[in-house]
Parts: structure tokens; C-alpha cells; sequence
């Protein structure tokens, strides 16, 4: 991704660099391709040649060329929008205020309305010969003294096209309105391939001797995702770029043979056969982290069994003074799983569904949180704390030295006898009345 790429249109495919940039003809049709035609960028929208396929015939891909610097131009009189951090490029057609007839007049929203057949179908075999839209960007780069703009592209990324709409537009100069297409694309994570495009796929989809499914074989996971999910499938195979937050699977299991991973496993096999007594726990953990952080935090109670709705405990925080204060309702959810197990972005979703206005959330798990999960919490800056196994462990470790001399029998004990009165049939916002 973000891929600087010098793009002259008669370069050979042999050279793996011009100019000291990667040669987009041998990026895209190197010399093994032998005489299959090159991926042209000279249009805005270039669609590759129709492939009669052993299955039927299709279209391999089509590659869309974006040049800011045109933006309000009388040629393109229209500004195409990057977003590629949160997946999304609005990208317009190649109807001109000049050109006679409706949006499909012109050859590349001709493409655009046969790509969008596939891509909004609703049989993932229609799905299957879907065209992926490979984006670039035309991009400045300086030379010595020269500042270049043209013969240089940034690749960034494959796509889906999440919405097309037919859309009037006003030409800049002359204020004639034409009609023209507009698409929502959504740029595919490929984070499965270290955040490249594996060219094997492309090169697959123009090969005639191969099926559908066969020239998928080297496709990005997200992109087979949406294949076999369709539209469900966008908002978790849509890219997102997200700070160091994220935490792998490894940062939140603690290290093996430590005292907190016998800890961790010891904590599972106890609460095994009384999962709802772990929520008790799981509320006692919440007040120690919440605790911390400079506000007070008020203990609750526990919902009933098989009625919480994903909520376990409610709990209260404080923010500010005596005088001044700010009290914030937290629901809790706690889940006693094998400490290799994940918790899913769906299992997340449940709680942050319960959430109002000035409430937060806290999950607690012996488990870890899937990168997934994490990255939906951040990306949507849901108000949820992701409390996960090795920080469960230390915090439980602490409890028993603090309160039990250190014996996790006598703490694990108390939790288990003080459960029972700690479940209370109250609406959550009741706590704010105590």
C-alpha cells in the first residue's frame, strides 16, 4: 500500500525500476506474463480487456487513475476523495460536460455499471466475477529542481464498490450541469499479506484457462470474506489504519510458566461450572482498574442469570469533585473462557448495544481480545474498557496480597460466597439514584 510507482506508458516490463522507482509495467505484467497486454493508466478509469474464461467470460479488473491536480479542471471538473485510513475513496466517473447522452455513454462508467451488477449481487457466485478496482493516485515527485507531476502513481489499494449513485454535476466554468455516476468504494484490508497486493491474483483473473474460483486462489482473505458474505462482509474487510492500541494476542496472555499464566488457568478450571460467580470477579477487577484512575468508583451488583442482555454487573464512576461531579453508569461483561480462547467483535457489539449517552462499558475475560474487536472499539471510539487475561491475572494477583495475605483460596472462596447477595433486580440507571 502507498506504493510509489513510475509509470511511463512504453516502458519495458523487464526493468524492475526506473528512475530509482519500481516500474508499474513489471509490477503489473512482468516479463512471465509474456504477451498478455499491459494494465494501462492512461484514462482515469481503464478497464482490462474481457477474459473468455473456461466458466464464463468476465472482466479481470479495473484500474482507476486519480489526479488531484486536475481537480476543478475543465477535463475533470470534479474532486475524487481519499480516506484511505478509515478504507474509503469517492471516486466520480468519466462523463464530461461535454459528452452527449447518459452516464453510460462513456466506456469507463460503461464498466462501473457492469462492475456494479456484480458487486451488489446478491449470489456470491455473481460476487465471484466480480472485477476488483485498483486504485492509484497520481502523485508529485521532486527531482533535483524539478517538481514532477506527471509519471508517477501511489498505489492505494483494491477495492469493493460499496454504492453507486447517479449523480448532476456543474461544470466550473461554463456552470453547465451533466449527469454523472459516483461510487463509494471500499479499499480491502490486506493486512493477511502484510498491507500489499499479491499480484498472483490479478494475474489469475486475466488467465483464460482458469475458472472463477480457481484465479481466487491468490485473492486477499477480505476479499474472499465478501465473496462468500457480500455486503455484511464490508465494515470488517474494509482497511483501517489504527495506532499502536491494538494489542496482539501474545500482549495479552501472560508469558508461559509465569506465576500470572498459572494463575490465569487456575481462575478458569475454578470458575468452569459456575461461570456466573466469575462475574463477581469480574466486578471487583473493574473496581480496582476504574479505581485507579483517579475517579471513584462505586460497587453495584450483578444482573440475574440469563436475563442480563449482555450485561453482567453495573457499577458507577465519579469523575470530578464532591461538588462537581460527573457520575458515569458502567455496565460489565465478563466471560470465563479458555485463556487461548478470542473474543469476537459480535461478542463486543452485545455490550456496547446496551451503552447510552454518559455510560461506559467494561469487558473482562480470561480469554484475549481479537484484533478485530479491538480495532471496531477503537476505530468507532466506543466507550468500552478491554480488560483481557494477563491484566485480569495481575489484577487478581494483587487483590490477594492486598486483601487475603496473598492466599487465592481465601479471595477465590469470598467471591464464590458473597455472589449469591450480590445480584440485584434493578435497572442499571438506578444506580445513579444511590
Amino acid at each position: 500500500m502507498l506504493e510509489i510507482m513510475r509509470y511511463a506508458q512504453s516502458a519495458s516490463r523487464v526493468e524492475v525500476e526506473l528512475d530509482g522507482y519500481l516500474n508499474y509495467h513489471f509490477v503489473t505484467a512482468p516479463p512471465e506474463a509474456g504477451d498478455t497486454p499491459r494494465l494501462m493508466l492512461e484514462a482515469g478509469i481503464n478497464a482490462a480487456a474481457m477474459v473468455d474464461a473456461p466458466d464464463r467470460r468476465r472482466r479481470p479488473v479495473i484500474s482507476l487513475r486519480s489526479s488531484p491536480w486536475k481537480a476543478g479542471h475543465v477535463t475533470n471538473p470534479w474532486h475524487d476523495e481519499f480516506d484511505l485510513d478509515h478504507g474509503h475513496v469517492r471516486y466520480y466517473g468519466d462523463h464530461k460536460p461535454t459528452t452527449i447522452g447518459l452516464p453510460g455513454a462513456t466506456a469507463g462508467n460503461r464498466a462501473f455499471l457492469d462492475a456494479w451488477a456484480l458487486h451488489a449481487a446478491t449470489d456470491p457466485r455473481e460476487r465471484l466475477q466480480a472485477p476488483p478496482l485498483l486504485i492509484y493516485r497520481s502523485i508529485t515527485v521532486n527531482r533535483g529542481s524539478r517538481s514532477l507531476v506527471k509519471g508517477h502513481v501511489e498505489f492505494c489499494g483494491a477495492a469493493v464498490i460499496e454504492r453507486l449513485e447517479h449523480v448532476v454535476q456543474r461544470d466550473p466554468e461554463t456552470g453547465r450541469s451533466f449527469p454523472n455516476l459516483v461510487l463509494d468504494l471500499a479499499v480491502i484490508d490486506l493486512a493477511d499479506t502484510g498491507d500489499a497486493l499479491d499480484m498472483r491474483w490479478i494475474d489469475d483473473r486475466r488467465n483464460s484457462k482458469l475458472d472463477a474460483e480457481q484465479a481466487a486462489r491468490h485473492a486477499p482473505a477480505s476479499w474472499r470474506r465478501w465473496i462468500r458474505d457480500g455486503r455484511a462482509a464490508i465494515p470488517r474487510a474494509r482497511r483501517r489504519v489504527v495506532s499502536s492500541r491494538v494489542r496482539s494476542a501474545e500482549d495479552q496472555r501472560p508469558a508461559g510458566g509465569s506465576a500470572e499464566a498459572d494463575l490465569l488457568q487456575r481462575l478458569y478450571t475454578h470458575f468452569e461450572g459456575r461461570k456466573h460467580a466469575f462475574e463477581l470477579l469480574a466486578a471487583r477487577v473493574t473496581a480496582q482498574i476504574l479505581g485507579r484512575s483517579g475517579a471513584r468508583y462505586h460497587d453495584g451488583w450483578l444482573t440475574r442469570p440469563g436475563g442480563d442482555g449482555g450485561v453482567d454487573f453495573v457499577g458507577r464512576l465519579d469523575v470530578g469533585t464532591a461538588a462537581n461531579n460527573l457520575p458515569l453508569v458502567v455496565l460489565g461483561q465478563a466471560k470465563c473462557v479458555t485463556p487461548s480462547s478470542s473474543i469476537s467483535p459480535d461478542q463486543v457489539a452485545r455490550v456496547v448495544a446496551r451503552l447510552r449517552r454518559g455510560w461506559i462499558g467494561v469487558f473482562v475475560t480470561t480469554g484475549v481480545f481479537s484484533r478485530q474487536a479491538q480495532v471496531e472499539v477503537i476505530d468507532d471510539q466506543y466507550p468500552l474498557v478491554l480488560i483481557d487475561g494477563k491484566t485480569l491475572a495481575e489484577q487478581v494477583l494483587r487483590m490477594a496480597a492486598a486483601d487475603h495475605n496473598g492466599n487465592l483460596d481465601a479471595l477465590l472462596n469470598s467471591i464464590t460466597g458473597d455472589y449469591d447477595i450480590a445480584i440485584t433486580y434493578r435497572r442499571p440507571d438506578e444506580i445513579l439514584l444511590g
